[in-house]
């Protein structure tokens, strides 16, 4: 599983020279490189990205101000030409500050250090789904646990995410992409910005569309590919 990245700088030369250096590391996709702000929000809100690299002088907001405005806990880089912001920086809990024009061998030591983190976190998250497969969900002020083998797929609504399973449709106050992230990688997908479905449970797939049990659900142009290499290998 690749380590899925975003590039937001309004500079397409530090862009440029980010992309060239992540050509050496295969462990890492680019999945989007933005140089407004707004537009980066809301892909970062509603993709799955495990690290921002972020300027912090943007048109529209700060890059501090969309930090505040992501809504889920993912790694992020400060890429500027100021040294002076650093201590503001870790004050939000980011992961590293590169101070321009970055040297290839502190670039090294900052993807090294996210490569360790995310796949620590992500054995972690493969222990504990092989010993307890279940999560818990907040619905009507109690916390109901769901095994992870009744999932069906889940779909996002706005401020709320329905979880529909084998016997019963939950619904609850969060994210879909902090829900997902509980999930394990190697047996759910996201399909589209508002669905992320099991994989042993897909019936047949047509076009853009996946067939689960009596559901029929739509494949993102954005997902495509993703969803397909993990369904159909």
């Amino acid at each position: 599983m690749k380590i899925k990245c975003v590039l937001v700088d309004d500079e397409l030369l530090a862009i440029k020279v980010l992309q060239n250096y992540f050509t050496n590391f295969a462990d890492f996709e680019i999945i989007g490189t933005f140089s407004n702000a707004l537009e980066a929000l809301e892909f970062i809100n509603n993709n799955s990205v495990d690290a921002v690299f972020l300027d912090i002088n943007l048109p529209m907001m700060t890059g501090f101000e969309l930090i505040r405005l992501i809504e889920y806990k993912t790694k992020i880089v400060i890429t500027t030409a100021f040294r002076e912001f650093a201590a503001e920086s870790y004050e939000l809990d980011v992961l590293d500050y590169l101070v321009k024009p970055i040297p290839l061998p502190r670039f090294i030591k900052c993807v090294n250090r996210i490569s360790t983190e995310i796949n620590l976190k992500n054995n972690i998250k493969t222990e504990m789904h092989r010993i307890e497969p279940h999560i818990f969900i907040k619905v009507d002020k109690k916390m109901v646990k769901i095994t992870i083998d009744e999932i069906l797929f889940i779909e996002g609504m706005k401020e709320y995410i329905k979880v529909v399973t084998i016997d019963k449709t939950y619904i609850t106050h969060k994210s879909l992409t902090s829900l997902s992230e509980e999930l394990p990688l190697d047996r759910f997908v996201r399909i589209h910005k508002s669905y992320t479905i099991a994989i042993d449970k897909v019936k047949s797939i047509e076009g853009n569309r996946i067939q689960i049990l009596s559901y029929t659900l739509p494949i993102g142009r954005n997902y495509s590919k993703d969803v397909k290499s993990k369904i159909l290998e």
